[in-house]
């Protein structure tokens, strides 16, 4: 009477729910690794187009001025920094360089502040 049931036995389903539970174990932290380097790699192309803004603002400078220097002041206040409201960027100059750091991208605080450096051109 009982030779035509059909379903999964006790012992089929826990061998699936712990091979389940393996997978999750193992892809869980690994996709939270790829989210915050994906993060990094956001904030990278950020810092990359305000080192593009500040190269951009001296070019032109000097266009405009007949080729005069125009000091690393007035390139910082022709930059920049709103590269959307995904990102918090500071910028700071330091000698004659100016320093981007982002520190957060979609409001989620980066484990390492990616950071890089234009550095102002000297005229030979």
């Amino acid at each position: 009477m009982l030779k035509n049931e059909k379903g999964f036995t006790l012992i089929e389903i826990i061998a699936v729910l712990v091979i389940l539970g393996i997978l999750a174990a193992v892809a869980v932290p690994r996709y939270f690794s790829l989210m915050d380097q994906s993060r990094i790699a956001a904030a990278q192309g950020a810092i990359g187009e305000l080192k593009a803004r500040a190269s951009g603002a001296y070019a032109k400078s000097l266009l405009l001025n007949n080729g005069s220097d125009p000091g690393i002041a007035s390139v910082q206040a022709s930059v920049s920094t709103d590269v959307g409201s995904d990102f918090s960027v500071t910028m700071s100059p330091v000698s004659n360089t100016l320093v981007f750091s982002v520190t957060s991208v979609k409001n989620n605080t980066l484990s390492a502040n990616p950071s890089g450096t234009w550095y102002y051109p000297t005229q030979s």
